[in-house]
């Protein structure tokens, strides 16, 4: 009986360690080529679109320093620099149909990366001797701190997978803790634009963290329209589902409006600051949005997660290293404000600036050019003021001199 029993048992425990062996080992090697091509892609896409706008802001450079009138616009340089912006603004696309939402984010400081090392190289930024040590040891630090995260954040990526099909979508996006999350978001958000248009708290971190709420919404939608397109190309058309416009007029939305957000933040900030600042809070929301929308960390183990965080705090250690010391733009203000100096009475009833004539001259009201003369530090005649004398047979004089004393 039990030599009988045996070989059935072996007959039935057979395809179990069969479809155990064959079909997972499969599913991980292809889910790990994903992941490779799509980081593949965003590296590229990001590398493109730095060599893109520092090529563009070249040519206005060169503009700027020679006698050529034509505009910007009209110039091979600009265009090339446009034509790879846009190349690498796809790839950076594609990626995101191939490789999990939070794998694909950080990897956007690649692009701080190349823009230091091809802003010292290529649009050779000027530095001293002395202000060597002090700058780019630490940018490079930064490169270095930013590259071993890079490597991290790749090798321990979430390696969760799913066809981007309508079907999976619309459940997603009706899951309780999506829903949860859009709400807390939604909240947050406009408390935050309440203080920013009705306090006036123009505050950096306002500003930024309104465009990493707007961004995280702005690529969990990339992803779908970018998954969709994939799942189309392959054969399963998904282009006629109402869910694809959904998404994609969703991400137009949000891409304008985190645009007008980053045009103030660059109105009244430094870009080094906007750049790291931005990459921390934005790289933070959007892994917690794909988090909850994609379930990109479900099934991962304790080490591959706290790996992951690790490479996320070094590439954001590095961001901060590289934007540190850059040099920030001292712009000339050729006028002055009289209400802006302490003990000064207004000229004007309301305050108004005095404009200097701007004669290459840096003297302020109506002096000439005559910054190398010493007497400008001398003390000032008061006008003559003419006297009109009731008597008309006075021999008086008919002009009075006040004098100026050094006291007064």
């Amino acid at each position: 009986m039990e030599g009988g029993n045996s070989p059935g048992l072996q007959l039935q425990q057979l395809p179990l360690a069969t479809a155990a062996v064959s079909v997972q080992p499969h599913t991980d090697s292809f889910s790990y080529k994903e992941n490779l091509i799509g980081a593949l892609l965003a590296i590229f896409g990001h590398l493109v679109s730095s060599i893109a706008l520092n090529l563009q802001k070249y040519s206005h450079i060169r503009l700027a320093g020679s006698k050529d009138p034509r505009a910007y616009f009209r110039t091979k340089t600009w265009w090339s620099g446009l034509f790879l912006l846009v190349l690498g603004e796809l790839g950076v696309f594609s990626s995101y149909a191939f490789a999990p939402l939070s794998l694909i984010v950080p990897l956007s400081a690649v692009s701080i990366v190349a823009s230091a090392i091809i802003g010292i190289i290529f649009i050779k930024e000027k530095w001293k001797p002395k202000e060597f040590l002090r700058r780019y040891v630490l940018s490079f630090v930064g490169c270095g701190l930013a590259i071993v995260g890079t490597y991290l954040l790749v090798t321990f990526g979430p390696n969760s997978h799913e066809k981007m099909t309508a079907e999976n979508i619309t459940r997603h996006l009706v899951s309780w803790p999506f829903l949860l999350y859009v709400l807390v978001e939604i909240i947050v958000f406009c408390l935050l634009l309440y203080f920013y248009k009705e306090r006036n708290a123009n505050y950096i971190v306002i500003i930024l963290l309104l465009v990493a709420l707007l961004g995280s919404m702005t690529v969990v939608t990339v992803k779908a329209v970018a998954g969709m397109i994939l799942v189309s190309l392959q054969g399963a058309l998904q282009l006629d589902s109402p869910i694809f416009y959904i998404m994609l007029v969703c991400m137009v939305a949000t891409a304008i409006y985190q645009a007008t957000f980053l045009t103030q933040a660059s109105q009244l900030y430094d870009s080094a600051q906007i750049s790291s600042i931005g990459y921390i809070l934005s790289t933070t929301a959007a892994i917690s949005a794909g988090a909850t929308f994609y379930l990109d960390f479900t099934g991962e183990d304790v080490l591959h997660i706290c790996m992951f965080a690790l490479g996320c705090l070094i590439a954001f250690l590095g961001v901060f290293l590289i934007t540190r010391n850059r040099k920030k733009p001292v712009p000339f203000e050729p006028y002055i404000s009289m209400d802006a100096m302490p003990g000064m009475q207004n000229m004007h009833d309301k305050g108004i600036a005095v404009q200097p004539e701007l004669k290459a001259s840096f003297s302020y009201g109506a002096l000439e050019n005559n910054d190398s003369m010493p007497e400008i530090y001398t003390p000032a005649t008061l006008p003559i003021v003419q006297e009109q004398h009731g008597s008309k047979g006075a021999s008086a004089p008919p002009y009075r001199v006040l004098e100026h004393s050094k006291k007064e």
